[in-house]
């Protein structure tokens, strides 16, 4: 349950040709989009700050919150990061399906679990790291697919997760978005925008008190609002 891909790859791993063990768990196949899709690339200011902050960490720990991208894997092993990987999205649906499927064999006066103890039951299994066991976390855009129980514990988690000094990049769209994406690196100032499957229907667009208010406990944030209506954010714990 929860865990639906856990990636955990090292500098050493960096060289052509070098293999990883990956821990990767059954889970339903996502219909695949149009080979003939377009790229759509995004110039991100906030990714360069990103990298500025964690110049000097040397050979730090990165989560990757999103799914399990090559490039970047690459671009953060190569500046000699240890990357974790865990697609909390998915493993939140597959968590609410399951939890579904044991309410319905339930009598029909049964007690239903509230949704601060269904988030609760799903981060018993995700998100198991240490305390201050990560410089750096990409949230990428995920708390804005999340109901309010789940959002408030997630944004919690990463507080937990992150030492101090560490740094989290995240996103919010200023609208509903017209389409689901992922997130992938490919350079210092470029991300790719990858159309999918809508794991979720977008649930809430923050304002930027609200913003400001998930991670209420770091030193510094910063955003930045592009064209396209997505907003980056930097929080510095």
């Amino acid at each position: 349950m929860g865990l639906l891909n856990r990636l955990r790859l090292g500098p050493e791993h960096a060289s052509a040709g070098a293999t990883a063990r990956a821990h990767v768990h059954a889970a339903p196949v996502a219909p695949a989009m149009p080979a003939f899709t377009p790229r759509t690339m995004r110039a991100s200011s906030s990714l360069k700050d990103f990298l500025w902050h964690l110049d000097g960490v040397g050979r730090g720990i990165l989560l990757d919150l999103g799914p399990a991208w090559q490039s970047t894997i690459t671009f953060f092993i190569e500046r000699g990061f240890k990357v974790y990987t865990e697609d909390l999205l998915t493993g939140w649906k597959q968590h609410l399906t399951e939890e579904a499927e044991k309410q319905r064999a339930l009598p029909a006066n049964a007690t239903q679990p509230s949704p601060a103890e269904v988030a609760n039951q799903f981060l018993e299994s995700s998100l198991q790291f240490a305390p201050g066991s990560f410089d750096a976390v990409l949230a990428w855009d995920l708390l804005d697919y999340m109901d309010g129980e789940m959002m408030r514990r997630t944004a919690e988690r990463m507080n937990r997760m992150l030492r101090e000094g560490g740094v989290i990049l995240s996103m919010f769209h200023s609208k509903r978005p017209e389409q689901f994406q992922r997130y992938r690196v490919l350079d210092e100032r470029t991300l790719e925008l990858v159309p999918a499957p809508a794991v979720f229907p977008h649930t809430k667009t923050f304002q930027n008190r609200e913003i400001l208010e998930l991670f209420p406990r770091f030193h510094t944030s910063k955003t930045y609002l592009g064209r396209d209506q997505l907003r980056e954010a930097l929080f510095v714990k």
